[in-house]
């Protein structure tokens, strides 16, 4: 699969991304470079190989109970509000 420089403005437009003019042909080759890497690694035989859910092989995280508070301090928990008044958050209004 190759891209071409309209493929490139294409993308660019779908994913808001302001690319100059300028920067279309080096995004092209750079994208088919990306992409050539790509099918090089489909050419990887991985038969048998087990997929890896995590680079330590029998890593065992510690586990807490989980329980749902209030936080136990309203007044630390109101300190990270950028806004609180009576013991609540204050929010903008969204709906009219």
């Amino acid at each position: 699969m190759a891209i071409d420089e309209n493929t490139v403005r294409k993308v660019a437009r779908l994913a808001r991304i302001a690319l100059p003019e300028a920067r279309v042909k080096p995004m092209v080759s750079e994208l088919n470079g990306i992409l050539a890497w790509i099918e090089q690694l489909n050419e990887v035989d991985v038969e048998g190989v087990e997929p890896m859910t995590s680079a330590v092989p029998d890593a065992k995280l510690p586990m807490r109970e989980d329980k749902v508070t209030d936080g136990n301090d309203p007044a630390k928990v109101l300190a990270n509000a950028p806004k609180a008044e009576d013991g609540f958050f204050v929010v903008p209004k969204v709906v009219e």
